[in-house]
């Protein structure tokens, strides 16, 4: 039989009755990107077009008719199915989603006529030639085709064909047609949702009253998202989640906190009242607190689910700083934190099911911020996924004063999550039966797929973007509408009136109720509030100082055996397994400098684990690491298998964790931040690639990790790694950016060393373990790059075992010696193992040379106690490789100053003279540099103010 020529046929000869619905879609995709759809289907839809009519036609490649039929019904089955999926593609396009009546979008594909069809055409099909629930009390196609409007073009839009996967979209599908999430199938209760907006409204115009012109970035235009939250936090609680993390920036947060998280309306209008305390604030309590609209709420709800017992529900509102979408990374290391256990030795064990993030978003901050898109590429990454997340964005249609158009370049400010495959739905906002409906689709979803989920709330916004604010400066027309729209509570009370569930009067006197409740609770507020309840953990005097790391020679031993063993037939890479072997024999003499820094800092986190304290380590490359020292996960050479023996080990207590991070420090610091706030017994750690590269996290440095204490009482232990020295290799892989650490280090905030041994790593590694409990507080390590292979650098097992981490380690030279000296240089990290390997270091016994290995929080007696050997120096400098505005000199300077003072000694220092750029870009140019700086140090001269090439040298002035 001869083939038949595709181009000539009827789409109907292809695709018979219902099945014609999967060719339009394949039509629809054709109709928006030709490259989208296969070169056979291109070409077969390259010369077939529906006609006016309702006729199918085939054209020659000139474009004339090759083939004319009559209408029949096979044409109008055709027509009526691309109108069905059309409906199901782009129906959100039409729908009614703005509750102040701007007309929608559409999107001629949507109308009858472009398919070629009439009403009566419609009518004479049956209403099996569509496959959907709605047809089940269809007459005729007409009917299922006004039904599928009904769905997808009313005051809900879905958005979901943009995904993958065929089994989401055929649950989406069902889950949008069938009705069983919406009234009659699914009823909801209008009088709850009536009595919950009763106290929305009535908090805001308290506030509005009492407070006028105060910010509290009002909820009202987007009521109905209490509701919806309580809905969500209700089936949580039903189906067994044991934890929802919720995070939110300024807008609605307020009405948050108290109509959801049920936090007392006392603690917010103190606040807003701001009386004076009974005292001054301790200012060894590190704390100041932060505005009402940025705080959290901790609330327990008890669980209805089968299997839930005694057990409760926690549901955590994570404070939010004015950096907006900054916390939602943070909402995500919170809820994997939550389902993580690691309290066996092995991998961690993740439960998906355990808890559920919820992060609300604003129309202008999702697009614009990326953070967003850093964080929504974690949501499937083994070691970042979560489950889920629900995603709201309370879509005012406007940023501060900004309108969307000068916003972004996308239709829906929701647009971003298409690149992940998230379903979306678009709703307006004053409907209560889209907006539960899409609530209750969003959980069915997230807990059958463990993926993401967006809902679009379309309102608006009823003030400005603060309540001093006015918007009709910028968008006059816009708030003509605003201020003639009836609030969401108004119409739903009318509606409850009208369909008899609650009449005027009462649901009158409701809202009048909830605000003589505000007027008396603010009444009896006190005239003085007491610090008594400030959330500050005070840490125990000299903890770290104290904190014992030692741990025995024979356990070392056993532990580095364990960690050479490998399981029978793996093939260790030849090189890899170079390096190891000679491990082998590394402590056997245990006072030989044979631990190298990786092997240090491996024997550290296995006597960890040996103590029962999980280790999560994640970061960019941190498996191999950046400079192929670690090597902590383990790959044959033949089939690729994976082995990770600090896993295995027999030793291990606990569960460890190692992760190469995405390619972004952002969203991988607030996740860790998180995850170390919720877990915190477990040892987090995070390393750069370089130390520079924490650049591209300075919101959450800043906002979380180094205040986080101090606004809002969260603690963290979180470790960064942050490879820093001077090698010539530029300005971007140079410096960890010192400077911008202690620039914000106070009330002893944070740790911050910069280590040039594997025995002070193994042992601050150690110490902040130990001190997880007890004193626990960021550290941040200025790792090495060089030094990781160095001998100088490398350490005894005795160092190891019986040894602690040192602040200071002062110049090893004997009391004879020391009388000598003339010159103190106080130095930290590779710059000191820089003046040690100096051949001039022989040759000048009048310079003194003190590690400072500890910055912060500074050790000024140790370094007092060291300076204090050389009653004969004539002064003392500070040396360091970086720019002189940069680096620890300023931080250093005012407590070295107190010592040089008193003995009357000049202070001065040595760096690299100022400079916009951390480092030079030429090897050449850094070698005649750092030749200087070592030079100058040794200098028989006592120092003067100059500056040399690119070097900087001056006395304390």
């Amino acid at each position: 039989m001869a083939k038949q020529n595709h181009t000539s046929m009827m789409l109907e000869d292809l695709f018979h009755g219902p099945n014609s619905g999967f060719a339009m879609e394949i039509y629809s995709h054709y109709l928006q990107d030709r490259s989208s759809v296969s070169p056979e289907a291109r070409a077969f839809f390259d010369a077939w077009t529906p006609t006016e009519n309702g006729l199918s036609k085939a054209q020659n490649g000139t474009g004339a008719a090759a083939q004319t039929q009559t209408a029949d019904s096979s044409g109008a089955t055709v027509a009526t199915t691309n109108l069905a999926q059309a409906i199901r593609l782009n129906g959100h396009l039409d729908s009614k989603l703005d509750p102040l009546g701007t007309s929608p979008a559409g999107d001629k594909l949507l109308s009858n006529e472009f398919h070629g069809l009439t009403e009566k055409d419609l009518a004479g099909l049956p209403p099996s030639i569509i496959e959907s629930p709605v047809t089940e009390k269809c007459s005729n196609a007409a009917e299922v085709i006004r039904k599928l409007r009904e769905v997808y073009s009313s005051f809900s839009g879905y958005d979901f064909h943009h995904i993958y996967y065929s089994n989401e979209r055929l649950w989406m599908m069902g889950a949008a047609e069938s009705g069983k999430f919406r009234p009659p199938l699914n009823p909801i209760n209008l009088k709850s949702i009536l009595e919950q907006l009763c106290k929305v409204e009535a908090l805001e115009k308290f506030l509005h009253k009492v407070f006028p012109g105060k910010f509290r970035f009002s909820i009202e235009g987007m009521d109905m998202l209490v509701p919806m939250l309580n809905e969500f936090m209700s089936l949580a609680a039903d189906s067994g989640v044991y934890h929802v993390t919720l995070g939110m920036a300024h807008r609605g947060r307020l009405n948050v906190m108290h109509n959801v998280m049920d936090k007392p309306c006392e603690q917010s209008l103190v606040k807003f009242k701001d009386p004076v305390y009974e005292r001054d604030f301790r200012d060894d309590m590190g704390w100041t607190g932060d505005v009402k609209y940025h705080e959290g709420a901790v609330k327990p709800l008890r669980m209805n689910g089968i299997s839930s017992g005694d057990k409760m529900l926690e549901i955590v509102l994570a404070p939010n700083p004015s950096h907006l979408e900054s916390v939602n990374p943070v909402i995500q290391g919170m809820a994997r934190g939550a389902g993580t256990d690691s309290s066996s030795p092995g991998e961690p064990k993740f439960d998906p099911m355990y808890s559920l993030p919820v992060i609300v978003h604003g129309d202008a901050a999702f697009p614009g911020q990326g953070i967003n898109a850093e964080t929504l590429n974690m949501s499937l990454i083994p070691g970042y996924s979560t489950g889920g997340t629900l995603h709201i964005i309370t879509n005012n249609q406007i940023g501060y004063t900004t309108i969307p158009k000068d916003s972004r370049s996308t239709l829906y400010s929701s647009d971003l999550v298409k690149g992940f495959e998230v379903p979306v739905i678009h709703i307006n906002a004053d409907e209560p039966e889209a907006c539960m409906e899409a609530i209750r689709i969003a959980f069915s979803y997230i807990r059958k797929f463990n993926k993401d989920f967006l809902i679009d709330l379309v309102g608006y916004r009823r003030h400005g973007h603060n309540e001093g604010d006015e918007p009709k400066f910028t968008q006059p027309l816009l708030y003509e509408k605003v201020n003639r729209q009836p609030t969401v509570r108004g119409k739903i009370a009318e509606r409850c009136a009208k369909e008899g569930v609650m009449d005027k009067s009462s649901s009158d006197k409701l809202f009048e109720q909830q605000m003589a409740e505000l007027t008396k609770t603010f009444e009896t507020l006190p005239e003085k509030l007491s610090d008594s309840d400030v959330p500050v953990v005070i840490p125990k005097e000299g903890a770290a100082k104290n904190s014992k790391t030692v741990f025995p020679v024979s356990k070392l031993k056993e532990i580095n055996k364990a960690l050479l063993e490998v399981p029978d037939g793996f093939s260790v890479n030849y090189k890899v397994s170079k390096t190891r072997e000679k491990r082998r024999d590394a402590l056997k003499d245990p006072k030989a400098k044979s631990i190298d820094w990786a092997l240090g800092e491996e024997l550290a986190y296995a006597s960890i684990l040996a103590d029962g304290v999980p280790i999560r380590l994640s970061g960019q490359d941190c498996q191999r690491g950046t400079f192929s020292h670690r090597h902590a996960v383990l790959h044959d050479a033949n089939t690729g298998k994976e082995y990770i023996p600090l896993r295995e080990i027999p030793q291990s207590k606990a569960a460890f964790e190692i992760i190469n991070s995405p390619l972004t420090e952002n969203a991988c610091i607030g996740f860790e931040y998180g995850y170390s706030i919720q877990k915190p017994d477990t040892l987090l750690v995070w390393e750069a690639q370089y130390g520079d590269f924490i650049n591209g996290a300075q919101p959450l440095i800043d906002e979380y990790l180094v205040s986080g204490r101090s606004k809002w009482g969260q603690i963290s232990s979180l470790v960064l790694l942050l490879p820093h020295a001077y090698e010539g290799q530029g300005p971007d892989h140079s410096s960890g950016r010192l400077e911008r650490f202690l620039g914000m280090a106070a009330e002893k905030n944070i740790r911050i060393v910069n280590c040039t041994t594997s025995a002070q790593f193994f042992h601050v590694l150690r110490r902040q373990a130990v001190l997880l409990k007890t004193d626990p507080l960021p550290l941040v390590v200025m790792t090495p790059k060089s030094l990781l292979r160095n001998p100088l650098a490398s350490s005894s097992l005795e160092e190891l075992s019986s040894g602690r981490f040192i602040p200071v380690i002062d110049d090893p030279v004997d009391k004879k010696g020391a009388s000598k000296v003339r010159r103190v240089v106080l130095c930290s990290g590779k710059v000191a193992v820089d003046l040690e390997m100096s051949e001039l270091r022989k040759k000048h016994p009048e310079v003194a040379i003190i590690r400072v290995e500890q910055i912060y929080h500074p050790p000024v007696e140790e370094i007092e106690k060291a300076v204090s050997r050389y009653g004969g120096a004539k002064e003392i400098i500070w040396l360091q490789e970086e720019p002189v505005n940069m680096g620890a000199w300023d931080f250093m300077h005012p407590f070295l100053r107190k010592i040089a003072r008193p003995r009357n000694i000049p202070l001065g220092f040595i760096a690299r003279k100022r400079n916009s750029s951390p480092a030079e870009g030429s090897m050449s140019m850094h070698k005649a540099n750092q030749t200087i700086l070592l030079e100058q140090t040794f200098s028989a001269k006592e120092i003067d103010k100059i500056e040399k090439s690119g070097v900087m040298i001056a006395i304390d002035v």
